[in-house]
């Protein structure tokens, strides 16, 4: 009697995309792009080689998914505080923002924006200018909002938005640095307090 072989048999075992995403970018934020070697990343996702190309392209392309992702997780708390009703609030929430995502016992130290390419050879020349325009981006938005601040009058009519943003996100750039470093939440929070306590106000 013939035995009904399941469907199933000898095709290649499906993986979830999103997890083995998730696991990227766990490991480029841990090691950066170089440090990222593909038999670590191809480990930590639970994926062949060929798998990941097939999936996610080139260990370049790879990386700007899980940059993808960082920014719309982790490091969702930029876009999230320009939200905040005051051009203080936004500058608190960022650093805050900063602060937390760095330092989470769970997750690696420091911020992979920052971090992820500050040492690569000219092979990740790419990678590196690709973090230039996203901390760039990031900068030009708190920019904005803080136009918007004194447009509204939240902030002094002199007041500089660009100059003003970049000061935010410098010193927010300056915490993960720190973090990576090993510094502590509350000494990190302590900095970020000091760091505004001569805000302009209107």
């Amino acid at each position: 009697m013939e035995t009904k072989r399941s469907g199933n048999v000898g095709r290649p075992r499906g993986f979830d995309a999103d997890e083995a995403l998730e696991r990227a970018m766990l490991v480029f934020w841990e090691h950066g792009y170089e440090g990222a070697c593909t038999a670590a990343l191809t480990q930590a996702m639970g994926i062949s080689t060929t798998s990941m190309y097939a999936a996610f392209g080139n260990k370049e392309k790879l990386f700007r998914k899980a940059l993808e992702r960082y920014s719309e997780g982790p490091g969702g708390y930029l876009v999230r505080a320009l939200d905040e009703p005051t051009a203080h609030g936004v500058a608190t929430g960022i650093l805050a923002g900063a602060v937390r995502t760095t330092t989470r016992p769970d997750r690696p130290r420091g911020c992979l924006g920052v971090q992820g390419a500050l040492t690569v050879g000219g092979s990740g020349r790419e990678v590196r200018d690709l973090l230039v325009a996203w901390r760039d981006d990031g900068c030009a938005r708190v920019a904005e909002r803080f136009r918007r601040a004194v447009d509204e009058g939240d902030l002094p009519a002199d007041a500089d938005p660009g100059l003003l943003a970049r000061y935010v996100t410098t010193f927010a750039h300056g915490l993960a640095v720190q973090a990576a470093s090993g510094a502590g939440r509350e000494e990190l929070q302590e900095l970020a307090d000091t760091a505004l306590r001569h805000w302009p106000l209107s």
